[in-house]
């Protein structure tokens, strides 16, 4: 293997549900509520919630990722929603199973859960107790990105020149995902330029994926990124 299939194949982005059960939208709440405990340090929901270290979680189901007033979201969240990205079933299942994975730069600290039923169990919990995102909710909020982010964002990415580059990521991302290599597809263009950003200047460390980055180009990442954007 190639150290560029090495470092990209080290990469962990968002994963796509795999198996069959549960379907999302059919989780059961009262087996979510445990599973909801350990997010209580951080969140709450239901009446009379409030931002702690994490923001509430009312009405979090259908509103802008990265976009309640009065809580400072990391820069990728923010983006995303300034992108329109919004927090359905879909988006939280794959967050869930690994924030760090789906946004390289959350500050959640959270392995993540590997169960999709569980998963969808939690979701349910989240949507019975704290409701929908009310009408309004979902409109996207300005963002000021980090220059180099920015620079590469406002690249059109040339979606078949990324798609020639992505055999060097598709060889070990499969489309569903698998083991502790997770699914690229799909990711908002800003999520995937700012995880790559993040290690190339070495905010994140990663030996392989730092000299990986170092070596493409903003053109090839920005290519890469709209490829990605475009799968499913």
């Amino acid at each position: 293997m190639t150290p560029a299939r090495a470092g990209l194949a080290a990469f962990a982005f968002a994963t796509l549900a795999a198996s069959a059960v549960p379907a999302l939208g059919q989780g059961d709440p009262a087996r979510g509520e445990p599973l909801y405990r350990p997010c209580q340090a951080c969140h709450m929901i239901g009446e009379g919630a409030v931002h702690r270290v994490g923001p509430h979680l009312n009405g979090l189901v259908g509103r802008s990722i990265g976009a309640v007033p009065g809580y400072e979201f990391s820069e990728d969240l923010a983006a995303a929603g300034a992108e329109g990205a919004i927090w359905d079933e879909d988006t939280l299942d794959r967050f869930l199973e690994g924030p760090r994975a789906y946004f390289p730069g959350t500050r959640m600290v959270f392995r993540g859960i590997r169960s999709e039923e569980d998963r969808a169990d939690l979701i349910a919990y989240l949507l019975d107790e704290g409701g929908a995102a009310e009408e309004g909710d979902t409109q996207g909020t300005e963002v000021a990105l980090d220059p180099e982010i920015a620079a590469i964002v406002a690249i059109a990415g040339d979606v078949p020149y990324g798609e020639y580059l992505s055999s060097e990521c598709t060889a070990c991302h499969q489309p569903s995902g698998g083991g502790d290599i997770p699914s690229i597809r799909g990711l908002a263009p800003s999520a995937f330029i700012a995880g790559m950003v993040a290690y190339r200047n070495g905010t994140r460390e990663h030996q392989v994926m730092n000299m990986v980055s170092r070596r493409l180009g903003d053109e090839e990442i920005a290519a890469l990124a709209a490829y990605f954007a475009t799968t499913e």
